[in-house]
């Protein structure tokens, strides 16, 4: 029998620490090892306890939950995951952890009422128990401009398509780097609550200068330099073609392999609408969402590209894209822009 993930509850919130616990303690696959109320004793129960995975609130009095973050990861990776408030400020911060090393983030429920207020943050936990903590994008130093007006693409290459779950935000960070001004147009589903999504954009837009990036909106235009990113929350992005042009739809639909919006969704509508003139990206992520959808781009004749399991943070995704045939190529996460843009030939 395999042995129980010992967890860690920091939380200054003693409701939110029961309600948490008490989540936990309906799963087999988890022992509570301590709760704690501020970083402080969050800090002794680690070196007692030896957890394998720490909740953590982000917003706390004292030193922070960002400030005890970094600590962490500084000097005991240990799997984190950040449980965030769904609000601007709550997914502002989250996405800073993210950043910094989370393994991944978990909004707080509206109400507290109910026994199923912190359903689903067991399955986060155990995966994140199974993750590596060391295995993130490297930090990388921001091309030179001049550099980054060198590298060209394929002059056949209408759309490009990436999707990305858990450890997403450091891998996309990483990929779109290395994309110059003038790029095709990228569209992204990456698996966030409402408001991360859109926090999530504004960083990347304020990071990388080459490309327009922002959220999608109904209705808009592709164009060259521009990356736009599905908003969590009820609906799915697809594209379709109007009138020669390319533009992006949000619809809602059911959850499609559990997830809305959905990877799945996007790839498919790619697939239809560009067929061989675009390229798939699938990267690091939970589940296998993107997989059934790169193998339909695949099969229309786009060029497709997954992540390898070594740069993974969750091999989960790549991984079932790769079984079953999806990925003409399997790649370290360093090398998918340059291997995207160097397609020159199908």
């Amino acid at each position: 029998m395999e042995t129980p993930v010992k967890v860690l509850i920091v939380d200054d919130s003693r409701t939110m620490r029961a309600l948490i616990r008490r989540s936990f303690e309906r799963h087999p696959g988890i022992t509570v090892c301590g709760e704690a109320g501020n970083p402080i004793e969050a800090r002794d129960l680690i070196i007692k306890d030896q957890p394998d995975v720490i909740t953590l609130d982000v917003e706390m009095p004292g030193m922070n939950g960002l400030q005890f973050l970094e600590k962490i990861m500084r000097l005991r990776p240990i799997p984190v995951v950040m449980v965030s408030s769904l609000t601007v400020r709550g997914a502002d911060t989250a996405i800073t952890a993210l950043q910094m090393g989370a393994f991944d983030c978990f909004p707080k429920p509206t109400s507290v009422l109910g026994g199923d207020a912190f359903a689903g943050l067991a399955r986060l936990v155990i995966q994140a128990a199974h993750s590596r903590p060391g295995v993130r994008a490297q930090a990388r130093a921001p091309l030179v401009s001049s550099l980054l007006h060198q590298k060209t693409w394929g002059s056949w290459v209408e759309l490009v398509a990436i999707g990305s779950s858990t450890g997403g935000v450091e891998a996309l960070e990483e990929v779109l780097s290395g994309f110059p001004q003038h790029s095709p147009p990228i569209v992204i589903c990456q698996h966030m609550p409402p408001l991360f999504t859109a926090s999530f954009a504004r960083r990347l837009d304020q990071k990388i200068t080459s490309l327009s990036i922002a959220e999608v909106t109904d209705g808009e235009v592709l164009t060259p330099g521009m990356a736009r990113i599905a908003p969590g929350g009820d609906r799915h992005t697809v594209v379709e073609q109007r009138d020669g042009r390319l533009i992006t739809r949000l619809v809602h639909a059911a959850p499609v392999s559990g997830h809305c919006p959905s990877v799945d969704m996007l790839f498919g509508s790619v697939a239809r609408e560009v067929g061989r003139n675009a390229i798939g990206i699938i990267l690091t992520g939970m589940g296998r969402d993107g997989a059934e959808g790169l193998l339909a781009m695949r099969q229309a004749g786009a060029p497709t590209i997954a992540q390898d399991k070594a740069s993974s943070v969750v091999y989960g995704m790549p991984r079932v894209a790769a079984e079953i045939g999806a990925a003409c190529q399997i790649i370290p996460l360093d090398q998918i822009s340059n291997t995207a843009m160097a397609i020159h030939t199908r």
